[in-house]
């Protein structure tokens, strides 16, 4: 019989990530507080669910993909959260939300039978419907091995970075902490040379060429800045939320953060302009404002 899992959350990233477990073969039962995402998910195959209990309560590897750490504490932890049904099960958490919140989640699935996996994903939507994120797994060992199948569907690396949960979350936020202060280090320095007169595209070609390269350089530019359609596919809240979130876990961790403070304060003025639904490739737009400058397009001066 084709394996069963259950799936809650079905957005920009959930939705191709259960497609995927969908083509692989999984019978998925899922929830969703978006009828509309539900229902494009049982035209696939899959099977509605009421709630995230009714969603896990015949299933043993469950998934949950959400948009902050309140969301991910209900799905879990609530009246009809995952960690209130009897019997053990597998829970992947891949919702990247900081360590406080996937060891309180943690702390609720214990000594009920179920094994929780801290498990956030890389690679935005682009990846989640390409198949090609990469996930870092921290929890059980035996469970990690049992859930790696339905992972190896879902994302194409997938790293087990250690036993504790949290350890995911960590290593998911250091990454993404980089990544956001590759962009605005990128944004700045090519509209610093853009409006000395050096061509985007030129420049964009020297770098990715030479030792500034980055996934913004490499991937950002070429596919959504220079073209000027900002359609990459990540929203700029969410970038600022996992840059704020890593700057906690350098005050958890005691460690000083100084590159890493003025990223989040870039990200966030970027907020306070109302971007937070806007694609973060659209952060760029507010440093050309700032040097009178557009870079890319058919105008690069």
């Amino acid at each position: 019989m084709a394996p069963v899992a259950a799936f809650v959350g079905l957005g920009a990233m959930g939705s191709p990530m259960a497609e995927r477990l969908i083509d692989a073969g999984y019978r998925l039962r899922v929830f969703d507080v978006n009828a509309a995402a539900v229902e494009r998910m049982v035209a696939r195959g899959a099977v509605a669910a009421a709630s995230p209990k009714a969603a896990a309560a015949e299933v043993d590897l469950v998934f949950a993909c959400l948009p902050n750490p309140e969301v991910s504490r209900e799905v879990a932890l609530g009246p009809e959260g995952v960690a209130s049904l009897a019997g053990g099960r597998i829970y992947v958490e891949m919702s990247t939300i900081g360590s406080a919140a996937i060891e309180a989640i943690a702390e609720g699935f214990a000594g009920g039978g179920s094994h929780l996996l801290d498990a956030p994903v890389s690679g935005g939507p682009r990846g989640a419907r390409a198949g090609t994120l990469s996930t870092m797994v921290a929890g059980d060992r035996a469970a990690f091995e049992r859930a790696k199948p339905a992972l190896d569907a879902i994302a194409r690396n997938v790293f087990y970075v250690g036993g504790k949960p949290g350890l995911g979350q960590i290593t998911k936020l250091a990454n993404n902490m980089i990544s956001g202060a590759g962009m605005a280090a990128a944004f700045e320095c090519t509209a610093m040379a853009v409006k000395a007169g050096v061509d985007a595209h030129l420049l964009i070609d020297v770098i990715n060429a030479s030792t500034g390269r980055n996934s913004a350089t490499m991937d950002k530019f070429p596919a959504a800045i220079l073209n000027r359609s900002f359609d990459y596919g990540g929203k700029l809240g969410t970038m600022y939320k996992d840059v704020a979130l890593c700057l906690e876990e350098g005050r958890r961790q005691g460690v000083p953060m100084w590159v890493g403070a003025s990223v989040v304060q870039l990200w966030f003025h970027a907020m306070t302009q109302g971007r937070a639904n806007d694609d973060y490739t659209t952060l760029i737009d507010m440093i050309e404002e700032w040097a009178g400058v557009t870079v890319g397009g058919t105008d690069d001066a």
